[in-house]
């Protein structure tokens, strides 16, 4: 019951707006470079690639087609960029490298061989993965950290977006030690959804920026690893890879059997220095729908039946003088919604994910007011003239938006014009009251 209960929590659910101002960085004046990170060898676009400017906490990371926007005080227009992915050799360039608006950069695939010393070290996976949780303490911050991220939310009926949600949010993340969770404090937001393709009045989804926080399984292991659930997987070593020019340990991990109603399975990537847990990627097993059912939803109504189609879950790290960050996570839930007396089902899948873009370690003790909290029960509100202005996120990192989102984008945009015009008492003279 508990972990059942875990899971809503996990998930999370949609968060409220507070357009508030914040920034871990006073410069207004910054540049803004651009590009494409493919492999070296197939061309093909790599996606959540890290790019991060060497001497600061500041970053970004490439879309799923590979491709980047990053913003740089001008202070740093000398700087390097270190370009990171797991299993590929970490790429410097400097940034008067990318002044062109056309860049490539190509990744190559890392050849990993781990020493004589590193094999006997751990010849029993479950034995390295209870270390590493044992251990967290001594390679994660001792004080809390102020970060900025950028959280985007999308929610698609088929193939059709029905809803997204864009947001710079402010995170105060709390040490491992610490009983307090994380905070979110919202700054600069826009969302546009499609209520009647949504169909809410059927099915209330679940998301917000909290779902994508509590990924960090070394603040919450108790969501996936807890002591009692981690004896009841097996867990097998895999080939090692790299990620920053350091090797990693690749663990599988599958539940022994379906005693527990949650289980999963996946990939642990755990750096074989410090044994900090450096990625996770991993899914909810979903073979039995008894178990499963209306498991992904927190609010529905008798008639409806909400069958799991999948779950899939990913978080990294970063490492810095000796110490592991939370710097990504996403999630993907997809569904199958059934209605009593309804010939078709309808099919809903909903992607979320945050990418840390700058952070400091919380030195003066800095809060967040009780009153600027977000609350993982309270809903983003529409607020689509965001969408019209291109300079919409200023100095602010995010992600690039890939095609489908930017189709999603471009329409918004000519829905607020054709708006503006009715408005204006341009074409038809219908003005539609109670719009946006």
């Amino acid at each position: 019951m508990e972990k059942s209960l875990n899971l809503k929590r996990f998930t999370g659910t949609i968060i409220a707006a507070l357009f508030l101002a914040f920034s871990l960085h006073a410069q207004t004046d910054f540049n803004v470079y651009n590009g494409t990170i493919v492999d070296g060898q197939t061309n093909k676009a790599l996606e959540a690639v890290s790019l991060n400017i060497n001497g600061t906490n500041i970053s970004t990371i490439t879309n799923s087609e590979g491709e980047f926007t990053l913003k740089v005080p001008s202070s740093y227009t000398d700087s390097k960029v270190a370009v990171s992915l797991l299993d590929y050799n970490t790429y410097v360039i400097s940034l008067t490298e990318l002044l062109n608006e056309d860049n490539t950069i190509k990744l190559y695939r890392a050849v990993t061989k781990l020493s004589a010393v590193s094999i006997s070290a751990f010849k029993n996976a479950e034995r390295l993965v209870k270390k590493v949780f044992s251990d967290k303490n001594k390679n994660l911050e001792e004080q809390s950290v102020f970060m900025t991220a950028f959280y985007r939310e999308t929610i698609k009926r088929r193939n059709r977006n029905v809803s997204l949600t864009e947001a710079v949010v402010n995170i105060l993340k709390q040490p491992t030690t610490s009983q307090l969770h994380d905070a979110i404090q919202l700054g600069k937001a826009r969302k546009s959804t499609d209520y009647k393709r949504l169909d809410t009045v059927s099915v209330k989804l679940q998301g917000g920026p909290f779902s994508t926080v509590y990924l960090d399984v070394m603040k919450y292991p108790e969501y996936i690893f807890n002591e009692e659930s981690i004896m009841s997987y097996n867990f097998t070593f895999d080939k090692p890879t790299t990620i920053n020019n350091r090797t990693v340990y690749v663990v599988d991990f599958r539940p022994k059997d379906n005693a527990f109603k949650i289980n999963y399975f996946g990939k642990l990537f755990i750096d074989v220095e410090s044994l900090a847990l450096v990625s996770a990627n991993y899914a909810l097993d979903l073979s039995n729908r008894s178990k499963t059912k209306n498991l992904l939803v927190k609010k529905k109504p008798t008639n409806i039946v909400v069958y799991p189609l999948e779950a899939n879950y990913k978080v990294d790290y970063k490492a810095k003088d000796g110490k592991w960050y939370y710097s990504y996570s996403t999630l993907s839930l997809k569904f199958k919604v059934n209605k009593k007396r309804q010939l078709f089902n309808k099919v809903y899948t909903l992607s979320s994910e945050m990418a840390v873009t700058d952070w400091e370690v919380n030195l003066t003790d800095k809060k967040i007011r009780n009153k600027d909290k977000l609350r993982p029960t309270v809903i983003i509100t529409d607020a689509i003239s965001g969408f019209s202005d291109a300079n919409f996120w200023g100095k602010y990192n995010f992600i690039e938006p890939d095609k489908s989102i930017q189709s999603a984008i471009d329409k918004i945009k000519k829905n607020i014009e054709k708006q503006k015009r009715k408005e204006n008492g341009k074409g038809t003279s219908k003005v539609i009251a109670g719009m946006p």
